[in-house]
């Protein structure tokens, strides 16, 4: 996991080290805003721990840091009021609470797409047994037509039982 401390505190040096051995992550830090937005052009991260008053000091400032974050989880914390361990642990929350948003995120858009396939194969399916239905059908037709409704009728089985799911 890579982070990035944005901090102009004294001793960011000494709170990303001993963040990184509390946390066990990867840590950078960035001496300013300006500082965050360029590292955050240059390098992906998963978390960003923003000071309080670099964030408070010129809110519209900000803005543009905000923006730059993309994915990262965001972690704004008080360095003055807070220490090592209470970042530590307000770090910990913030990850835990994007674990379980990406969980809600996955199975959302898996009850989706199995909505959006079963939809699909029902479609299939009542075509080609349409199709089945018309007559005259040449033969190779119809058993092209009859493969091709037990495939689907298969899959609507697999998607009924959650079989495609696992």
């Amino acid at each position: 996991m890579q982070a990035l401390l944005v901090t102009g505190m004294e001793g960011a040096a000494n709170c990303a080290q001993a963040l990184q051995t509390m946390l066990g992550i990867s840590m950078d830090i960035a001496a300013g805003r300006r500082a965050a937005i360029t590292a955050l052009r240059k390098r992906e991260y998963d978390l960003v721990v923003v000071d309080d008053s670099l964030a408070d000091s010129d809110p519209a400032g900000t803005d543009p840091l905000w923006e730059a974050i993309g994915m990262a989880q965001p972690v704004t914390v008080n360095f003055v009021l807070s220490g090592t361990e209470r970042v530590a642990r307000e770090i910990r929350a913030a990850l835990r609470r994007r674990e379980r948003e990406q969980e809600l995120a996955r199975r959302a858009a898996t009850v989706a797409l199995e909505t959006e396939l079963k939809s699909t194969v029902a479609g299939l399916l009542l075509h080609s047994q349409l199709a089945l239905a018309t007559e005259p059908l040449p033969e190779p037709v119809a058993g092209k037509l009859r493969l091709m409704a037990d495939l689907v009728g298969t899959l609507r089985d697999q998607l009924s039982t959650g079989v495609t799911a696992q």
